[in-house]
């Protein structure tokens, strides 16, 4: 296996978040798509870091003091995150995807300008090799 294109999940198929949302529309966003952290994107397509709902949790606390309408007035990028995950490019190896994925839930996947093409979950790296080690007995 030498491309990381085999378990990519192409941006068409990814939830995420636009740079320019407010915290309203960014708990809504994760809402409806069930996850716990989705990556930011600038309209250019640009990968800007991850938001989680702790994330999320704590700006609510901290900025809004929980009162909805400032939520609806508050950006997303005002929110002090606690970790991005760490971009890889479409060239990276298997070796340097794998160590990403060990620290992260999922790797956004980014071309030559920086912009996301979408992003490999962990889970997929896993069940990959653990098909390869159960067909190999």
């Amino acid at each position: 296996m030498n491309s990381i294109l085999f378990f990519l999940t192409p941006k068409a198929m990814c939830a995420y978040l636009h740079d320019d949302f407010t915290i309203r529309q960014a708990l809504e966003k994760m809402e409806a798509s069930g996850y716990s952290a989705l990556p930011i994107l600038n309209r250019r397509g640009e990968y800007r870091g991850t938001l989680t709902e702790g994330d999320l949790l704590w700006a609510l606390k901290n900025m809004c003091y929980m009162d909805m309408r400032q939520a609806e007035a508050r950006r997303i990028m005002e929110i002090s995150r606690r970790k991005d995950n760490v971009p890889v490019r479409i060239t990276a190896s298997m070796h340097d995807l794998i160590d990403r994925a060990s620290n992260q839930n999922f790797v956004p996947v980014v071309d030559d300008y920086g912009a996301f093409i979408g992003l490999i979950t962990r889970k997929a790296i896993i069940q990959y090799c653990r098909d390869r080690l159960f067909t190999e007995d």
